[in-house]
C-alpha cells in the first residue's frame, strides 16, 4: 500500500452524482440522498488498516448522526480482481459483522472515486443540505500505532456545525490512508505513487 493524503477538494463543490449497487442489492443514487440536514460520504474498503483502525468509530458516528437526518454513505472503489477482500461479498459480510446502518457502495469502474477525487481508505466529504462540499479531512489524528484514541473529534465538529446552521472551520486537515487500489490505466492524475510523506 501506499500512504496516501486526501486531495482536498475544493469547498462549495457540488457532490458529483453517483448510481452505484448496493453490496446486500439494489442500487442507490446521490438523488436517494436528497433532503437531509448533510450527506457524509466515506470512501473506504475492508481490508485497509486505516479503515480497521476507526471502524468502531465509524460504527457510533454513523449511528448518532443517521438519527439526526444526516445521510451517511460508504463506497468502495478498490479493484476486488486483486484484493478480493474488499469484494462485493466481502463487503456484505463486513457491513454485517460491524453492524454498519449505511448504504456499502461498490465503483466497480472507479468513476465516482475519481469524481470526487478521492485518493486513499478512510476519505471524508461532508455536504451541507444543498450537497455542497463543507467539509473533506481527517476523521481525527488517530493513525494506526499511534497513542491518540479514535474520536473522530474533527469530522464530528464538522457535522455539529452543520447541525447548527454554521460553516465548519476551513482549518481542514486531510485524511490519511492506505491509497484507493486503481485497476491499470485508471490511475488520476492527482495518484502520487511516491506516496505522502
Amino acid at each position: 500500500m501506499v500512504r496516501t493524503a486526501s486531495t482536498m477538494l475544493p469547498l462549495g463543490t457540488q457532490a458529483p452524482d453517483f448510481s452505484l449497487p448496493e453490496c446486500d442489492g439494489g442500487t442507490v443514487s446521490l438523488s436517494d440522498l436528497a433532503g437531509k440536514k448533510a450527506l457524509l460520504v466515506i470512501f473506504m474498503c475492508n481490508h485497509c488498516p486505516y479503515v480497521k483502525h476507526v471502524a468502531d468509530q465509524l460504527k457510533s458516528l454513523s449511528d448518532e448522526y443517521l438519527a439526526k437526518d444526516v445521510a451517511v454513505v460508504a463506497i468502495s472503489s478498490n479493484d476486488a480482481d486483486k484484493y478480493p477482500d474488499d469484494s462485493p461479498e466481502a463487503m456484505s459480510k463486513e457491513k454485517a459483522d460491524r453492524g454498519y446502518a449505511f448504504p456499502y457502495l461498490y465503483d466497480a469502474d472507479q468513476r465516482v472515486a475519481q469524481a470526487y477525487a478521492a485518493a486513499c481508505t478512510p476519505d471524508f466529504y461532508l455536504f451541507d443540505a444543498d450537497q455542497k462540499l463543507v467539509y473533506r479531512g481527517q476523521l481525527d489524528s488517530s493513525r494506526p500505532g499511534s497513542d491518540i484514541p479514535v474520536t473522530g473529534e474533527d469530522l464530528r465538529a464538522a457535522l455539529d456545525a452543520v447541525l447548527a446552521g454554521d460553516a465548519p472551520s476551513p482549518q481542514q486537515r486531510a485524511s490519511l490512508g492506505c491509497n484507493i487500489k486503481w485497476k491499470p490505466g485508471n490511475e488520476p492524475d492527482y495518484f502520487n505513487a511516491a506516496g505522502a510523506s
